[in-house]
């Protein structure tokens, strides 16, 4: 279930919210009616991010250890071959 609410309920409501958040729900906020922001969890903010800072920390140690290197042009053209790769899944 997607929870919508507006931007002055994270003052008016805090412990309603941060009651849902902990529930594991992230709440959307609103302002003067277009999206402003999502309030999530650690958990769940930890459980989007901890994958990107591990395969960060890995293009670090790869980095160190190989005077290899990428242009731009190619980086993208390999992320943008993945993604049209998955999306035909």
């Amino acid at each position: 279930m997607i929870v919508i609410r507006p931007i002055s309920d994270l003052r008016n409501r805090f412990s309603e919210i941060e009651k849902v958040v902990k529930e594991g729900v992230p709440v959307y906020l609103t302002k003067n009616g277009y999206g402003s922001m999502v309030v999530m969890s650690l958990e769940q903010y930890a459980a989007l991010t901890d994958n990107i800072e591990t395969k960060l920390d890995e293009a670090d140690r790869v980095a160190e250890s190989s005077s290899e290197r990428y242009r731009a042009e190619e980086i993208f053209q390999r992320a943008n071959n993945r993604i049209a790769k998955n999306e035909g899944v």
